[in-house]
């Protein structure tokens, strides 16, 4: 009798063992990022991109490591539509909460996208501690500074993509070179009625004012705008000779139809031109948005051999997706996530204080050059050289090709004036 009770109790022994051998080893507990988005613009959809294609070659390495556990990424997206024409602030916000409370975001990537939307933001991320960080659409210096003057209450907001005030030193260094080698003076400026637009155009108006430019005109146009022609008439009338163009409306892509229709003898040079920095622009503009510059933030959003990964991302890009990085917000989105990933791995934890402390150290070569964080603002830090910091990128569109121009450490060509400008 015990005998057999013997072998009976060994026998389910082997088979509770043999069960175990076979059953499938718990999943690890995804790290949710958070991506709040407005999806239906450049800005929203080539960020999703990024993440996206980040996240999937981080998983497929095997994840993050975290505590001696290895945990992969999952992405959460929510539409904002912070860059629709009419749309509250309010309703980014709700989306900002629903990503943190419905979706349990660990981490916040991304957006809101738009400049007024990302600082209302500001206080909510406060609140509920989470870390954030900007990689697309939002240019307003506010944004930094406001970390940096109240540190303690804003210090899990970073941004890894350029802002105005530094897209204006770019673009001023792009004029001293025109007017030098072709004797322009006078400029022209059209701004989108955002809040980092305007701010930039009246920044640009002062200090090219300052540094000698004479001012024909500055002219705001409302967001969904599609009419362009009473301001460039302005400027062809005043004999302008650059364009300075603020705008992240698909409409632009109207204002440089106009122009050439019109042939004004100015050079269009977009610091935030939304529509001129997507691979489909020449198609859209059937050609005649030929010359036309843009300022696309980063290297990487346009092709540049400016790090050993710059290529490697735009070829994964492209092959992923089935089109160009597209402007502002695929390489510095893709960027993001391997930023963070090393993060939280040096920090060894999620905790939100812990990974702040870890991205303030952060220091790694990325798709655009040496990715560092300011500690008291925690805005990347720019350069011209990629072994120094963030580099940026301007492009102009020639014989239908993307064209990177400045800065010279990565250009891959000159730029060049349209026939009817040309002395």
């Amino acid at each position: 009798m015990k005998t057999r009770r013997f072998f009976l109790a060994a026998s389910l022994f082997l088979a509770v063992a043999a069960l175990i051998a076979v059953a499938p080893a718990r999943a690890a507990q995804p790290i949710t990022l958070g991506c709040p988005l407005s999806t239906a613009f450049l800005y929203g959809w080539a960020a999703e991109r990024g993440f996206k294609l980040a996240v999937e070659e981080i998983n497929a390495a095997g994840g993050v490591a975290v505590g001696g556990e290895k945990r992969p990424f999952k992405v959460e997206v929510i539409d904002t539509r912070d860059l629709e024409p009419g749309v509250p602030v309010s309703e980014a916000l709700l989306a900002v909460e629903k990503l943190i409370l419905d979706k349990k975001a660990d981490f916040i990537l991304g957006g809101p996208v738009r400049s007024e939307a990302a600082l209302a933001a500001m206080p909510l991320l406060s609140k509920h501690k989470k870390v954030s960080i900007l990689t697309t659409g939002v240019l307003t210096p506010k944004y930094h500074a406001m970390v940096a003057e109240q540190y303690d209450k804003f210090k899990y907001c970073f941004r890894i993509h350029g802002e105005a005030k530094n897209l204006v030193g770019e673009i001023m260094a792009n004029f001293a070179q025109l007017k030098e080698k072709h004797g322009f003076n006078n400029l022209f400026i059209m701004a989108q009625d955002v809040s980092h637009a305007r701010g930039a155009a009246d920044t640009i108006k002062t200090v090219a004012a300052d540094k000698g430019w004479n001012i024909t005109g500055l002219e705001i146009y409302p967001t969904g705008a599609t009419d362009f022609s009473m301001g460039l008439l302005k400027a062809k009338n005043a004999k302008t000779d650059i364009i300075n163009i603020w705008m992240d409306m698909p409409e632009s892509a109207i204002l440089l139809k106009q122009w050439f229709d019109m042939k004004v003898p100015a050079l269009p040079f977009g610091s935030t031109l939304a529509a001129a920095e997507q691979p489909g622009f020449w198609k859209a503009t059937d050609g005649k948005g030929e010359f036309t510059l843009c300022n696309v933030v980063n290297a990487g959003n346009a092709p540049s051999n400016a790090t050993a990964w710059t290529m490697k991302f735009y070829d994964a890009y492209a092959k992923r997706w089935g089109v160009e990085p597209e402007g502002l917000g695929s390489s510095s989105s893709y960027m993001a996530v391997y930023t963070l990933k090393e993060a939280i791995e040096r920090a060894g934890s999620l905790d939100s204080d812990k990974v702040v402390a870890a991205l303030e150290a952060t220091d790694i070569m990325g798709v655009y050059g040496r990715l560092r964080f300011d500690p008291k603002s925690h805005q990347v830090i720019p350069a011209n050289e990629a072994k120094e910091g963030a580099v940026g990128s301007i492009l102009q569109w020639q014989a239908g090709k993307r064209v990177v121009v400045y800065p010279k450490s990565i250009a891959m060509g000159e730029i060049q004036l349209p026939p009817w400008m040309r002395k």
